[in-house]
This record gives structure tokens, C-alpha cells and sequence, in this order.
């Protein structure tokens, strides 16, 4: 398993990818991206400008490059973007280049964890809920397919998932 010493997070929105993303560089002395937040440093606009001005497609083609050079990192925790593993480009990267993680959780934990987040385009909407359980339908299969290690995030701190991650990876 040494050879692959990337560990790229995947999941959907509200799952933890960013803060567990952090704590196990953190713990295992590696370096940190986020693709939504690299996309925003590029652009020099969030991403919800970016979905404004380039619809989805425009924000999925740039999330797609920047994972692509992000992948090609060594010694790297990468938390990508909900949405990013509709690329098959980017599913096939993902799982040649590192070890895949979903974190997985709950509708009910995504809405408590969303309800007050204005820079997540898809759910400025009436009904958040109802988007959720649609992109859960379109998206974990996606997920599970390409994940190596399937972690639940609901009711665990982002350390205790780190440490969980860690053991499972021999890390």
C-alpha cells in the first residue's frame, strides 16, 4: 500500500471533507487542499460567482483541471468538491493516484450541517432537503464505486474519523 501516499476525500456537501481533511494532514504531516477552495484562489471569486457566470458545467470543467494538477501531488490530503466525481476523468484519477475515502452521512446530518452555508450554489433553494436526497441518488453510487475505505461521519468528531482513517490506511 506505500505506493499510493495520497488520501483524497470524497462525499457528498456537509459530510466533513474539509475539517477532516485537515486534521489528518495534520496528523500525518501532509499538505492540505481543498479543490473548492484552490478553484477560488485561481479565480480569485467563490465559487458561487463562478456558478453564476459559468453555470455548472463551466465550475465542473475548472474542478476537473484543478484536481487533475492537484492529483499530481505526492504526499497530499485532497478534500474534493461533492460533485466532482461526476467526471469519470476525474473517478478514474482519483482512484489511480491515492487512496479514496467517502465519508458518508446522513440527509438529516447534510441539512443541519448546510442550513446556514450561503456559498453552496445548489442549495439556495426553498427546499435544500429535496435537492440532497436527489444528488444522493445521482452521486453515491459514484462514490462507492470508487472509494476504497467508506467511513461514517455522523456522529463522530473530525479527530476520532482521522484516527479511524489512519488505523484502516496502516498509515
Amino acid at each position: 500500500m506505500a505506493e499510493k501516499r495520497n488520501i483524497f476525500l470524497i462525499g457528498p456537501m456537509g459530510a466533513g471533507k474539509s475539517t477532516i481533511g485537515r486534521q489528518l494532514a495534520q496528523e500525518l504531516h501532509l499538505d492540505f487542499y481543498d479543490s473548492d477552495s484552490e478553484i477560488e484562489r485561481r479565480t480569485g471569486a467563490d465559487i458561487a460567482w463562478v456558478f453564476d457566470v459559468e453555470g455548472e458545467a463551466g465550475f465542473r470543467v475548472r474542478e476537473e483541471k484543478v484536481i487533475f494538477d492537484l492529483t499530481e501531488k505526492q504526499g497530499i490530503v485532497l478534500a474534493t468538491g461533492g460533485g466532482s466525481i461526476l467526471s469519470k476523468d476525474t473517478r478514474n484519477r482519483l482512484s489511480a493516484r491515492g487512496f479514496v475515502v467517502y465519508l458518508e452521512t446522513t440527509i438529516e446530518k447534510q441539512v443541519a450541517r448546510t442550513a446556514r452555508d450561503k456559498r453552496r450554489p445548489l442549495l439556495q433553494t426553498d427546499k435544500p432537503k429535496e435537492v440532497l436526497v436527489e444528488l444522493a441518488q445521482e452521486r453515491n453510487p459514484m462514490y462507492e464505486e470508487i472509494a476504497d475505505l467508506v467511513v461514517k461521519t455522523d456522529d463522530q468528531s473530525a479527530k476520532v474519523v482521522a484516527r479511524q482513517i489512519i488505523d484502516k490506511l496502516g498509515f
